[in-house]
């Protein structure tokens, strides 16, 4: 039988048939050719006028850009156009180099950061409702002069489980990270502050609670670099910079006024990923100038943080607040905050905070239930809502030896109580102190209680003066579009009945006519 595919068929015949193949194939040929002789010359010179078209048509494929696969959900974007880099080569500095390792003292980093490799690479604790927690971490050199840079760069994603149902789903992005500088006094968790400037990476630059998109997402195995740059000399001078292995991805960002002329600190902030971060001496990217690292910086152009330094003696302080409830207990321990930086408080107000800051949202507390001491975790997240949290903090927080405030009016005031708690501390790092807040207050903090309800009525009458002011604006503006309607149609009721008139009119002349 015959192989349905020639070229086949070719394959299977032997040596002589497929000899013999080309002669029968002329032979057809020849007996077809002769009405066909016509239509030779015009389809000769189509072919002649083909041949001249491709390479002009392969000439131009050449110049087309191939555009590569992408992921699904991703959409291609044409690449933006270069921009010309104006910063320019650090001159050789002949000054004193810094001694001091660039490290992040335990103080200055939150309960959930685990540091490993000598602080180069940073993990979360992702347990329960840790997960919904951003980390942070300040560094302990400041650069208040000059242009120096730092590193980081994201090697593990982590995505813990949320739970079954859309309810439990927390704040987004679930992999995050924030990079920058901050001053000393700015809040551990980068976010919505006045002290502290960061690119993040959705793209954006943030500055307050200004929001910007500059560049595009990045994510894991690429180094990002950030520049700050306060060389008033520089074209560039007071800006932030973002470089994603070595090649600049973002416009230079204004640093605001208000952080000029401060000192500022590397910071980072991060949620559900292991960050390595690098401060030189030699930058694991190069980027298309030469740049100093922080870690390579001058001495004369940093400030060394060491007041977190460990105690002399190596002992910590617990100290436990001691008040009746409902009298001031936690104005005072605010005001005890503020004459002794450097303490870590553990309480359920401090979790809040930190659940906002990362994102989370909560109802208003409301009811008998919830009280500062003891309120309600109403976050409709799973994680949250089962105070697995709380266990996580305290367990966490007896095996890192750092100074804590232990913040529990009612348990502080109860003996057996008070006992369970200082049990958790028992490693010989640890020195327990009890603080107690009873009787008749000193006069500075009621100066500070006067001035602070003074404060609160102030703003209260304000907010009402406001409110009046608005709606008495509002009451004038309906009465003036109120009556511009009653206008609007007394003057159509009056076309109306002019208009009818002239038709009666016009109908009498009719009849007369």
């Amino acid at each position: 039988s015959r192989h349905p595919f020639p070229s086949c068929a070719s394959l299977h015949s032997p040596p002589e048939a497929a000899a013999m193949a080309p002669k029968k194939a002329k032979a057809k040929a020849g007996k077809k050719e002769e009405p066909k002789k016509e239509e030779a010359p015009a389809k000769r010179k189509a072919e002649e006028d083909k041949t001249e078209e491709e390479p002009a048509s392969k000439e131009a494929k050449k110049d087309d850009v191939p555009t590569p696969p992408l992921p699904p959900g991703q959409v291609w974007k044409a690449p933006e156009p270069e921009v010309e880099e104006r910063e320019t080569d650090a001159p050789p500095d002949k000054g004193a180099a810094i001694k001091d390792p660039v490290i992040f003292n335990t103080v200055d980093t939150t309960l959930n950061l685990i540091p490993t490799l000598g602080g180069n690479v940073l993990a979360t604790l992702t347990d329960g409702g840790m997960q919904y927690l951003i980390a942070g971490a300040r560094a302990n050199v400041g650069v208040k002069a000059g242009r120096y840079m730092f590193e980081a760069k994201v090697v593990e994603a982590l995505t813990p489980f949320e739970g079954w149902g859309g309810r439990h789903q927390g704040p987004k992005p679930r992999q995050l990270l924030r990079f920058g500088f901050s001053t000393q006094d700015s809040p551990v968790v980068l976010g919505e502050c006045e002290e502290a400037v960061y690119f993040d990476s959705e793209g954006a630059f943030c500055s307050g609670k200004n929001r910007s998109q500059v560049s595009q997402k990045f994510g894991r195995e690429q180094v990002i670099a950030v520049v700050l740059n306060l060389d008033p000399k520089s074209p560039n001078a007071n800006t932030l910079s973002m470089f994603v292995d070595g090649k600049r991805v973002a416009q230079p960002q204004a640093i605001p006024e208000n952080l000029h002329g401060k000192t500022l600190y590397p910071h980072v902030a991060f949620r559900n990923i292991t960050l390595q971060v690098h401060f030189g001496p030699s930058p694991l990217k190069e980027l298309p100038f030469k740049c100093r690292t922080v870690g390579g910086a001058a001495a004369k152009d940093v400030q060394v943080e060491k007041k977190q330094a460990a105690p002399k003696d190596g002992m910590y302080e617990v100290i436990l607040p001691v008040g009746f409830p409902d009298e001031g207990t936690f104005d005072a321990l605010d005001a005890w905050h503020a004459k002794n930086p450097g303490y870590t408080e553990l309480s359920d107000r401090k979790i809040l905070e930190w659940a906002s800051q990362s994102g989370l949202w909560m109802a208003r507390q409301q009811g008998w239930k919830s009280s500062n001491d003891k309120p309600n975790f109403n976050f409709g997240v799973a994680g949250m809502d089962d105070f697995s949290i709380r266990r996580s903090l305290n367990a966490i927080s007896s095996a890192m030896p750092r100074n804590y405030v232990v913040m529990e009016v009612k348990q502080n005031l109860i003996e057996a109580d008070r006992k369970e708690i200082l049990k958790r501390f028992n490693a010989p790092c640890f020195k327990k102190v009890a603080e107690v807040t009873m009787g008749e207050p000193p006069a500075d903090f009621k100066k500070q209680q006067q001035e602070k309800l003074l404060k609160d009525k102030q703003e209260r009458e304000d907010a009402l003066h406001k409110a009046k002011q608005a709606d008495k604006l509002r009451k004038k503006t309906i009465a003036l579009r109120h009556k511009e309607m009653e206008a609007a149609k007394k003057k159509a009721e009056e076309e109306a009945k002019a208009a009818a008139v002239e038709a009666k009119e016009g109908e009498e002349e009719k009849k007369e006519g």
